[in-house]
């Protein structure tokens, strides 16, 4: 019996051992799983991949872009808020995931504050009004007066309910005073594919992934939804100065950790990521394709969130939209 328990005791501590090894080995010291939370070659998956790439050139480990299409980002999101909170599972999320979601979702699998701990925001953009060149308009007077001349046949293509896509529709719809028919896909890259091959003749696409198709004469462009113009697109009008005024959407994305993860390891995912995105290739890039790279520290990027919550809140309480 004694043979027995000294072996016990030595398994036991053998396993003590390896892990206060495992924990004194620096972080990262392998592979870290980066989730997007929607489909691959939309924005956050093209964003989560730009830091992936720097992050492991820096750190010497795999950083793995794991895409979790699904529910508005909501699947996805899920996964890392129940993950181990150890740094090795970090997400790359979006306003329509952690501001639209939760003002249209009462039942979330998840706390979007409670359960991640920030890290630090990412970028923030505008989307595009776009129309596959089959429809026949070159401005949004003429699509509010072909909508209206057809009521409920116009389609749209988003990246799934409650994505900025949808929001931007919605609010088009209500300010317009248009009846447009919602087409949820799941992620940006599907909603692009669809207007691309002319299956849905209208999108509000974030601007990394429909910019280039308007540059290629794949899509016509006719306004952008923030409250200013795209610098990537200076020429071309917002909403609301094309003939919805009061129109105006913005979007965001940002880096989230499980929360309890400890504070040292999202400091150094926060110093990282703020170090990218402060290179004037990362800004560069960022730039051309119509994204304003910010880079706050966490304690910021968790205050906005909290506001965005609130603020989302208030706008499709008083534009009536309802999840679907």
């Amino acid at each position: 019996m004694k043979g027995r328990g000294a072996v016990a005791a030595g398994v036991l501590f053998a396993a003590l051992v390896a892990t206060l090894q495992v924990a004194a080995q620096p972080y990262p010291s392998r592979p870290i799983r980066f989730v997007s939370p929607f489909a691959a070659g939309g924005s956050t998956d093209q964003l989560a991949r730009l830091l992936g790439q720097k992050m492991s050139e820096t750190w010497g480990q795999p950083i793995i872009v794991e895409n979790r299409p699904g529910a508005g980002g909501t699947t996805g999101s899920e996964l890392v808020a129940k993950a181990p909170p150890d740094g090795y599972t970090i997400l790359l999320t979006s306003s329509s995931a952690h501001a639209i979601g939760p003002a249209l979702r009462t039942k979330l699998p998840y706390d979007p504050i409670k359960d991640f701990a920030a890290v630090t925001q990412v970028a923030s953009g505008f989307n595009l009004l776009v129309v596959h060149p089959s429809l026949p308009v070159h401005s949004v007077r003429e699509l509010i007066a072909l909508a209206r001349a057809r009521p409920g046949v116009i389609a749209y293509a988003s990246g799934g309910i409650g994505t900025p896509a949808h929001m931007a529709g919605a609010l088009f719809h209500a300010l317009a005073k248009v009846d447009l028919v919602h087409v949820p896909y799941k992620g940006g890259a599907p909603a692009a594919v669809a207007i691309l091959s002319g299956e849905v003749p209208v999108t509000f696409g974030s601007i990394q992934t429909v910019l280039p198709q308007v540059r290629n004469g794949r899509l016509r462009a006719l306004a952008s939804t923030g409250a200013r113009r795209a610098a990537a697109v200076p020429d071309l009008p917002t909403v609301a100065e094309a003939g919805v005024p009061g129109y105006e959407l913005n979007s965001w994305y940002g880096v989230l950790a499980p929360a309890a993860t400890p504070h040292d390891i999202v400091a150094k995912l926060n110093a990282e990521m703020v170090r990218i995105l402060r290179l004037s290739e990362t800004r560069e890039r960022l730039t051309h394709e119509g994204v304003e790279p910010a880079g706050t520290t966490s304690e910021e990027f968790a205050a906005y969130i909290k506001a965005e919550i609130a603020k989302w809140a208030r706008v499709i309480r008083a534009a009536g939209i309802h999840a679907e």
